[in-house]
């Protein structure tokens, strides 16, 4: 059993990393411009090149790699001497970097003209002060630049070089501002997937992390109770079908499951919606999301989008259960038996149903992964602020990190999933091994 579980995570974490691999590459090569999605396409090539340098866009795919999969932190600390650490600034509810000084103090630098260079310290109020640096901090670099590398204001291990005339252009809620004295070169500062902080989305200007935890928590409560509900009532249903094969209760539930599979979620959910929503006025056609708890103080928000999830489960899980049973009952050591005239409660429940549920099995466990990352237009149709909706608007957006932390959620539950299905397979065979 040790060594079942040991290959398996072995197994697990070789699939994410080469996952992870397709995942950069194709969000690269999709495409898009990440800075006229972000800025709007009245840009300028100076201002398209800026936001591009400050979000590290410039630089090789293999860096941004790394940056991504295991953070810039580390690298930031090496070039400006000092630990990097990020704090939530309440006040304006936002993230900030800062570097941390011996004692313990936090700093930020900038230079308004390229000459002076002002040290922005952090207050245990939460204040900053601003201090001219004095002495001589600037450093030779190899191409005989004098350089200084600190940490900016917005999140960025900068290198300023002294007497430069560089500019950076931001996008302000105003209007697009030019700041003189900027770094020449960026790294834009975070702590990677591994640990948490897979980056800044480009389009609401928060950590991925942070929505990302709220929309996937969504989606597996919507996603759970549709599984709770559909799963059982389907599995009780197929199991009765396969055991009156040919009879007017199987044609019903074999017709019924059927149309409820063959129709796409799109049509049963507006069908839902103009019937239960508009006619009859039992329940929302909508959910509106006015706070985080929003959706869990009023559940009956999502008895129609369960509804939509749980009839095409339901008919397809049903089918498979059917055939199943259908199949274990004509095998051989059941004929058997029935032959040596075992009592039929007996034949059913111990030998015929454990061996039945092999093939449901495998769909259900196929399917949570489904109900996490493939219900896009259950969530888009009734409003429903989930990861499905989140991975859409995303790949619309070309919002990359977003996509690449989003997707490498759904392959951890993908591969989890048929580890948990693999274990749930011995249980009800112990023919099988753990081979």
């Amino acid at each position: 059993m040790a060594k079942f579980l040991i290959r398996r995570v072995i197994f697990l974490v070789i699939t994410l990393f080469l996952v992870s691999i397709a995942i950069f590459a194709i969000s690269e090569l999709a495409p898009g411009n990440i800075a006229i999605n972000t800025l709007g396409n009245t840009i300028t090539p100076e201002q398209e090149v800026s936001f591009n340098a400050q979000n590290g866009l410039d630089q090789s795919a293999f860096t941004r790699y790394i940056r991504w999969m295991i953070g810039s932190d580390w690298q930031a600390a090496q070039l400006v001497g000092r630990p990097v650490t990020r704090i939530y600034d309440e006040e304006n509810d936002r993230y900030s970097w800062w570097a941390v000084e011996e004692d313990g103090s936090l700093f930020q630098n900038y230079t308004p003209d390229g000459e002076t260079l002002i040290r922005v310290e952090r207050q245990p109020d939460g204040s900053t002060k601003e201090i001219i640096v004095s002495g001589d901090v600037w450093r030779p670099n190899e191409d005989g630049l004098l350089i200084y590398w600190g940490v900016d204001q917005n999140s960025h291990a900068a290198m300023w070089v002294k007497g430069d005339d560089q500019q950076a252009w931001t996008l302000t809620k105003a209007a697009w501002t030019s700041q003189a004295g900027a770094p020449r070169q960026y790294i834009p500062l975070q702590r990677g997937l591994l640990r948490g902080d897979p980056g800044i989305s480009f389009k609401d200007r928060r950590p991925v992390a942070e929505v990302l935890g709220r929309r996937l928590l969504n989606t597996l409560f919507l996603g759970g109770v549709a599984f709770v509900i559909v799963m059982p009532i389907a599995l009780v249903l197929g199991l009765v079908a396969g055991l009156n094969e040919g009879k007017l209760l199987d044609r019903v539930f074999s017709i019924g499951s059927l149309v409820a599979t063959a129709t796409p979620e799109f049509a049963s959910g507006i069908f839902l919606i103009l019937i239960f929503a508009a006619w009859l006025k039992w329940f929302p056609g909508a959910v509106v999301v006015t706070n985080d708890r929003a959706i869990f103080e009023n559940p009956q928000m999502l008895i129609l989008p369960v509804l939509t999830l749980s009839l095409i489960e339901l008919g397809y899980v049903l089918r498979i259960t059917r055939a199943s049973m259908v199949e274990v009952l004509k095998t051989n050591y059941i004929r058997t038996a029935i032959l040596k005239g075992l009592p039929q409660r007996q034949i059913i429940f111990k030998h015929a149903m454990r061996n039945a549920l092999m093939a449901p099995i495998t769909i259900i466990t196929l399917h949570i992964n489904w109900l996490i990352g493939g219900i896009v237009i259950v969530e888009v149709l009734f409003g429903f602020p989930g990861m499905g909706r989140y991975i859409l608007e995303a790949a619309l957006f070309k919002d990359v990190f977003a996509i690449e932390a989003a997707a490498m959620v759904l392959v951890v539950v993908a591969v989890s999933s048929q580890l948990i299905a693999d274990l749930i397979y011995v249980y009800l065979n112990p023919r099988i091994r753990y081979t």
